[in-house]
C-alpha cells in the first residue's frame, strides 16, 4: 500500500484514502480487523481524523466498527457480487450490441483500445503484477462500455468501480491457478466476436467471462 503522506488535503482525507486504497488493493485483506493506530502512525496523524475516515468508509460498507477493538474490513458479500454481475451483464451487453453496430472506423478504434489492454495484462501476468492486471482488465471493459454506452449507464458502471477492484482481486485469490491465463483468453475470444460484428457471440462470451468472475470470487468452480 504506497504512503499516502505526500498527498494534499485535511488528515481526515488523508487517513481515507489511505485505508481505502489499501482495503481496495487487498494489502488490507477483507476480514483483518484493523485499528486507528495502524493508519495514524504511517501518515503521522493523530487517531482523531482517522477515526472519522473510519466513520466514512462504514458508511461506504467497506468497514464495520468495533469500538474499542477496532475496524473489521467488510468481506465482499455474495448479493453484492451477485449485484454487480448483473449490472455488468446489462451495461456490456448493451455496449456490444452498440459498437458492433458502429462505423468501421469506430470499432476499428474499440477493438484497438480493447486489443492494448489486454496487451497490458499479458505484460502483468509475466511480471506477476496482479494490481496491474486487475486494472488492465478493468481498462478492457471500461473501453467497451464508454464507446458503447450514454451518459447515465456510463455513470452506473462508474459506480461500481470500487466494488470491481475488490471483486476482480478476490477473483485472482490463487484459488484456481491460470485464471489470469483464462481471463485474457476469454478477452481475446470476445475481441474476435466483436471484430466480426458477432452481437450474439460477443454477449455469449461476455456472460461465461462474468459467470468465471463470479465463480472465482465466491470460491467455486463455475457451473
Amino acid at each position: 500500500m504506497l504512503n499516502d503522506d505526500a498527498q494534499p488535503g485535511t488528515a481526515t482525507e488523508r487517513a481515507y484514502r489511505f485505508t481505502k486504497a489499501g482495503i481496495l488493493d487487498g494489502s488490507l485483506p477483507a476480514g483483518e480487523l484493523i485499528s486507528e493506530g495502524q493508519v495514524a502512525r504511517p501518515l503521522r496523524l493523530s487517531r482523531t481524523p482517522v477515526r472519522e475516515a473510519f466513520l466514512q468508509l462504514q458508511a461506504e460498507g467497506l468497514l464495520k466498527l468495533f469500538p474499542k477493538r477496532g475496524a473489521l474490513v467488510v468481506p465482499v458479500s455474495t448479493g453484492e457480487v451477485e449485484a454487480v454481475i448483473e449490472a455488468r451483464d446489462v451495461i456490456e451487453s448493451h455496449a456490444i450490441d452498440r459498437v458492433a453496430a458502429a462505423s468501421d472506423d469506430v470499432l476499428d478504434e474499440v477493438v484497438a483500445a480493447m486489443t492494448a489492454a489486454v496487451a497490458d495484462q499479458v505484460a502483468a501476468v509475466t511480471a506477476a503484477d496482479e494490481l496491474a492486471f486487475v486494472e488492465a482488465d478493468r481498462l478492457f471493459h471500461t473501453v467497451l462500455v464508454r464507446a458503447g454506452c450514454r451518459s447515465l449507464l456510463l455513470d452506473v458502471y462508474g459506480s461500481l468501480r470500487d466494488r470491481q477492484l475488490r471483486m476482480n482481486l478476490g477473483a485472482l485469490g490463487g484459488r484456481f491457478p491460470g485464471r489470469s491465463e483464462g481471463l485474457v483468453a476469454e478477452h481475446r475470444a470476445l475481441l474476435d466476436r466483436l471484430r466480426a460484428r458477432d452481437a450474439p457471440g460477443a454477449r455469449q462470451v461476455l456472460r461465461e467471462h462474468l459467470a468465471g468472475t463470479r465463480a472465482s470470487v465466491l470460491g467455486a468452480p463455475a457451473v
